[in-house]
């Protein structure tokens, strides 16, 4: 890749370059995560070199699991430039939360195996021993529930 310096980029460019399509570099703008381009005398929308790195950051964070509002607050607090605890908290709360959802992902995964051992063959009227998922019998206490609060 070639140095581009201070040269100013068109939005094709910077999405091409980042991996996006146009609609979500416009999509980040109108979310304050990248910066309004300027334009160029001709009316092109052009914009820093840089937006393409801030592009990959902002696709990296997602990809650890932080929303895009989670990411404008990071990104905030980090234009301010001032050094803050906050992205450490935020990592250390996403990590219990990527915990619970393996924990959960654990437990499906689990049952599913418990399925297959079992050779379930319908969610509602499954005709092996002691079936692992009883949906039916759930679906029974859900219509008890419903019929108690009518």
């Amino acid at each position: 890749m070639y140095d581009i310096g201070n040269r100013r980029l068109r939005t094709g460019e910077v999405a091409e370059r980042a991996g996006v399509n146009i609609q979500t570099l416009r999509y980040y703008e109108r979310r304050g995560l990248i910066a309004e381009p300027d334009r160029s005398p001709g009316g092109h929308r052009t914009y820093p070199a840089d937006t393409v790195t801030l592009l990959g950051v902002i696709k990296a964070a997602q990809r650890l699991g932080f929303t895009l509002d989670e990411v404008a607050e990071l990104l905030d607090t980090g234009r301010r430039g001032h050094p803050t605890p906050d992205l450490k908290a935020r990592a250390e709360a996403k990590i219990a939360e990527v915990e619970r959802k393996i924990a959960d992902l654990c437990t499906i995964r689990d049952s599913l195996l418990q399925v297959v051992a079992a050779g379930c063959d319908s969610l509602t009227a499954c005709t092996c021993n002691d079936c692992p998922l009883p949906f039916a019998d759930l679906a029974d206490l859900a219509d008890l529930a419903d019929g108690d609060a009518s």
